[in-house]
Formats: structure tokens, C-alpha cells, sequence
């Protein structure tokens, strides 16, 4: 097997409790060839100390003071300090298995590029971890597993932060960390799915992922709902967006109005339907709700799913079957 150099981008700050596992994790890898670029985010603990120990140790280890504020701006410096032919990303608080790059980097080296390697995760917690992280961890899994990980891009992140690599080429290819866009992991996500960089299955847990009230993905208003929104609309009308087919929004909760304001706003028309009694008939936004059988006659449609109740997406989908729709193709599921 040939040993390219992978580089690992590291952003951190004040994860000292973490740090002495994530690196060791790294330095413990069965794959030897890689280098670290370690970016303190301005911390205010011994965090970068613990670095600067490891670096010293380890000509492999480097680490630098962001020039910047944020994760995004540590990522940008990251990644220009590397030298690897091989990108991935890890996060401070996490932990490696010991296969991890290995794998990955084979999964490259078989299929080449234009493609992504990712892994399934294991989330972990002090406390143990709430029933919303283990569904998304079974439901991501489940994706990496058969590589199908695009299918459902518009629900939710489909490629885990820190358990991906590919090749320089490609990350350079999709524009790599520069977007200056929160969520970045999400909106890289959407990179290397519009620039149709493949993703190979895995059926290995390659990754633990921490979990702890602090963690940034829970604090930042970054991460905010609000900005998943805004993020999988923007790349929708981009990529998926027909302007000669009927836009339909499928769904009047919270949601569904979030989408409805923001199309109006671009002056971009739609047919809002729904299938709960208590809402159709009603105008909202100026915009009346229809029966969601109202779009059975209508043809070439493209279709945006707010319902967030799984039972009910179910039926939507059966439904939309039956008229020969295809997910991402025709509905898209944003919830």
C-alpha cells in the first residue's frame, strides 16, 4: 500500500479535559504517515501548552496561534499550513480509532478521486447521550453504510465533521474551508454533494463522538436552526431548482413558514399545501393552503417536505410514490 502523507486539521479552544485522548488517539494510529495542524482558536486554558508539549515531541505535531477569529478562520490556516496530498478534519474533543486513517485513506487509494471516504460514529457522554444524538447517529450511520449519504442531504448534515478525508485535489476542487459559511461542516457537506464528489460506503465504526453541554455545536448561534434553514434553501434554489416546474411546499408548521416567507421574499411562486384539516383553506402570508391533493394533476413538480412527524413522512412518501415522484429528484425532505 503506498503512504501518502494525510494531513489532519484541528481547530481548538479551551478543550483541555479532551486534548491528552484526541491527540493520543492520533499518535496512536495504525497509519503513520500523517501530520497534524493544530490551530489554537485563542484559548483561555492550558490547551495550547498541552500542544505545544506534543509538537515538541513529535515532528509530526504542529500548532499555531489562529490569525483569526472562529473555526472557520482556524480551518483556513489549517489547511494552508498542510502539506498532505490526503485532507481530513478532526475535532479536539474526539477520539480516533485506531484504524480510522488507515481505512479511510485505503477506501481513497481503491476508489480514487472524486470521491469521499467517511465513517460511522459513536457518540459518547459522561451522562449519557439524549435520544435526538443517538437517532441522528443511527440515522447517519445507516446512510454511511450504504454510501447513500446524499439521499437525505436536505434533513440534515449527511457527512460527519470530523470522520471524512479526501484528496487535496477534490477539497481544492469543491472550495475547500473558504466560504466564510455556518454551518461550515453542513455547507461543506453540500459542496462535495453539488460537485458530485462520490461517498464510499463504510460499515466500520471509525469515530467516537463526544458529546458534553458545552460543546461548541450546542453553544454558537452558528449552529442555530435558523442557519440550517437558510443553508439547505440557498443550495436547493441553486442546485435543485427548476424554474419551469411548479415549487411546492408541502407543510404549514414552522417550518413550512420559515420557507414560505423566504421565497416570497425572492419573489419566487409556489403551491403551499398541507394535510392537516385545521389549516387548509387558510391564507397565510397571503397565500392560501391547499389539500396536498391538489398537487395530483399538477406536472413537474418539485416538492420541499416541512413535515417533521416520521409517521406522516412516511405516508407523504407513499403518496408521492404513487405518482411516480422520485426523492431528490422531485421531493426533497428538509426536516
Amino acid at each position: 500500500m503506498p503512504t501518502p502523507l494525510v494531513s489532519i486539521l484541528i481547530p481548538f479552544k479551551n478543550v483541555e479535559a479532551f486534548l491528552d485522548e484526541c491527540i493520543n488517539s492520533i499518535i496512536s494510529q495504525t497509519y503513520t504517515n500523517w501530520e497534524i495542524l493544530a490551530i489554537n482558536d485563542h484559548s483561555t486554558d492550558s490547551s495550547a501548552s498541552i500542544l505545544e508539549n506534543y509538537a515538541k515531541k513529535d515532528s509530526r505535531i504542529k500548532t499555531t496561534l489562529n490569525n483569526g477569529q472562529g473555526i472557520i478562520k482556524a480551518l483556513q490556516l489549517a489547511y494552508k499550513l498542510s502539506n498532505g496530498t490526503y485532507i481530513t478534519r478532526m475535532d479536539s474533543d474526539d477520539i480516533m480509532m485506531p484504524n480510522k486513517i488507515k481505512i479511510m485513506l485505503s477506501s481513497l487509494l481503491k476508489n480514487g478521486t472524486k470521491h469521499i471516504a467517511v465513517g460511522k460514529v459513536k457518540y459518547f457522554a459522561k451522562n449519557g447521550v439524549n435520544d435526538g444524538y443517538k437517532k441522528y447517529e443511527e440515522w447517519l450511520n445507516q446512510l454511511t453504510t450504504t454510501g447513500d449519504n446524499y439521499s437525505e442531504i436536505y434533513k440534515e448534515c449527511v457527512i460527519p465533521s470530523p470522520c471524512w478525508m479526501v484528496h487535496k485535489s477534490d477539497f481544492d476542487a469543491v472550495g475547500g474551508f473558504e466560504p466564510n459559511t455556518y454551518p461550515e461542516d453542513y455547507d461543506l457537506a453540500f459542496r462535495f454533494y453539488k460537485h458530485k464528489i462520490e461517498c464510499i460506503p463504510c460499515n466500520t465504526i471509525l469515530h467516537k463522538w463526544r458529546d458534553y453541554s458545552t460543546r461548541t455545536s450546542r453553544t454558537s448561534e452558528h449552529y442555530a436552526q435558523n442557519y440550517f434553514l437558510e443553508l439547505k434553501l440557498n443550495y436547493f434554489l441553486e442546485i435543485e431548482y427548476l424554474q419551469t416546474n411548479t415549487l411546492v411546499i408541502w407543510g404549514a408548521g414552522k417550518k413550512g413558514k420559515e420557507i414560505a416567507k423566504k421565497l416570497i421574499e425572492k419573489n419566487i411562486p409556489f403551491l403551499w399545501v398541507c394535510n392537516n384539516q385545521q389549516k387548509i383553506g387558510k391564507d397565510i402570508y397571503n397565500q392560501k393552503l391547499k389539500h396536498f391533493l391538489a398537487i395530483d394533476n399538477v406536472k413537474d413538480l418539485q416538492i420541499i417536505i416541512t413535515v417533521a412527524n416520521q409517521k406522516e413522512q412516511l405516508t407523504i412518501k407513499s403518496h408521492l410514490n404513487t405518482l411516480n415522484l422520485k426523492a431528490v429528484k422531485d421531493y426533497f425532505f428538509f426536516c
